[in-house]
């Protein structure tokens, strides 16, 4: 690892939207091995550039982990300015104070970047083609943070676990567990990204000082959320007529999703670091959270 100072000969990592659901778990997750420092939307404005510039100067660091994200796909088709700014403006702050600092930048992407209107995953070398305000924001955050010399862009997916997990595969889970239904889209392919798989590769890169540039960090393997769903219910037990199949178009949503999302890894296959198969790590989920 480059660059920033060190405490107590640790290096000291800064991870912005640190009570997130991913960095959250970077906080707990890295503490065996770097002083990490976080900071949440009380602590830091990250929209705020010189806030952002005197953060870095203060706290010194060999990383910087960006986990702050405007998620609201819906609603940044009324609130652009939003989500550009907490998307891809705050990441040009970050991108420049890390730049300064010598610091390595880490910052988290989205499948949204890509039109879904294919039949196989992408891979990092596919042409995005966003087709909403949230995903446009997000695809110019990723060039934004090609502005640090030492970048690292993750694109996730069907981000799931963590302690602050409120993702689809969460609803899924309580609604099995609770003997309910849960409406998932039939039509609509993915690979998620298991929280703690996300946070391993991270770590990965970090201590390999792998080459700079776009990675997909999503876990092996795709399906729709049919499948997702019927994996939950046979690892949950529980009765997969639970699950109510609808069509994208059967369901009001003011911004388009891409239909085909799912991802493939061939960056991270290339530098050695690949996420297990998205079925077992539903199952070590389920198995930390009985």
């Amino acid at each position: 690892m480059t660059g920033g100072q060190t405490a107590g000969g640790r290096p000291v990592v800064l991870v912005t939207g640190a009570a997130g659901q991913l960095g959250s778990a970077f906080m707990t997750s890295l503490a065996d091995e770097y002083t990490v420092v976080g900071d949440t939307r009380k602590t830091l404005d990250v929209t705020h550039h010189a806030a952002v510039l005197q953060r870095v100067i203060d706290v010194r660091p060999a990383v910087i982990i960006n986990c702050t994200g405007y998620n609201d796909v819906d609603g940044a088709e009324d609130d652009a300015v939003t989500a550009f700014s907490v998307n891809a403006f705050a990441v040009r702050s970050l991108a420049r104070a890390a730049r300064e600092a010598g610091a390595v930048l880490v910052h988290y992407s989205s499948d949204f970047v890509f039109d879904g209107e294919t039949d196989r995953p992408y891979t990092e070398d596919d042409r995005p083609s966003p087709q909403s305000i949230y995903a446009q924001s997000k695809l110019v955050g990723e060039w934004m943070a090609a502005d640090a010399p030492q970048h690292y862009v993750l694109r996730v997916e069907s981000l799931f676990g963590g302690p602050q997990g409120r993702s689809s595969i969460d609803r899924i889970i309580q609604a099995l567990r609770a003997g309910g239904e849960a409406r998932v889209f039939s039509d609509r392919y993915v690979s998620p990204s298991f929280v703690d798989d996300v946070v391993s590769a991270t770590r990965a890169l970090l201590r390999a000082k792998a080459p700079p540039g776009l990675y997909h960090c999503v876990n092996s393997g795709h399906g729709t959320w049919v499948d997702v769903g019927q994996e939950i219910a046979r690892q949950l037990g529980a009765p997969s007529g639970r699950l109510v199949p609808v069509l994208t178009s059967e369901v009001k949503l003011k911004a388009p999703r891409p239909r085909f999302a799912a991802l493939e890894a061939k960056r991270l296959a290339q530098a050695n670091t690949m996420l297990p198969a998205w079925q077992d790590a539903i199952r070590r989920y389920l198995s930390a959270t009985p």
